[in-house]
């Protein structure tokens, strides 16, 4: 009686570390796209990333590199200060979207260009995406604004 029950508790726990172990496969498998990864230019032209990969890029637009085309194409170039990549994008910019402010962008790197289908830009005067300002530290000297605004909640 005392073996029936020990086994029926051992398959009980082997049940649930398989039904464990296919949700953390199923919702790793549908998150996978979802999921995209920052990088400064100077990682994105340390190792370039795939052609296929959809990544997020972040740092200070140049100033005298925004360029208008034809229709809604944009190009410009983003820079940690150590390394500039130029940027392809076809659409509406943000309206605080300018030179020498913070931006982060979501493409795909093709041919030495950051082809964006996605720009977000700085909410107001003084803030800057945390993530750019840790990358552009880490990179560049680099003296964030002093407001307290430039926390991930943009302090607005």
């Amino acid at each position: 009686m005392k073996s029936l029950k020990k086994r029926r508790r051992v398959q009980v726990i082997l049940a649930t570390f398989v039904a464990l172990g296919l949700s953390t496969a199923a919702i790793g498998f549908a998150l996978r796209d979802g999921i995209n990864f920052y990088r400064s230019p100077t990682e994105v032209l340390a190792e370039p990333p795939a052609q296929t990969e959809l990544f997020r890029i972040g740092g200070l637009v140049e100033v005298g590199s925004i360029v208008r085309g034809e229709g809604t194409e944009v190009r410009f170039v983003v820079t940690d200060n150590n390394m500039s990549v130029p940027v392809v994008f076809e659409g509406i910019l943000p309206d605080l979207f300018s030179e020498g402010q913070g931006m982060i962008g979501q493409g795909h790197y093709v041919d030495g260009t950051f082809r964006a289908v996605e720009i977000l830009a700085k909410h107001d005067e003084t803030y800057m995406p945390a993530e750019v300002i840790d990358m552009l530290e880490k990179e560049h000297d680099y003296g964030a604004p002093d407001d307290g605004t430039s926390d991930a909640t943009g302090g607005a």
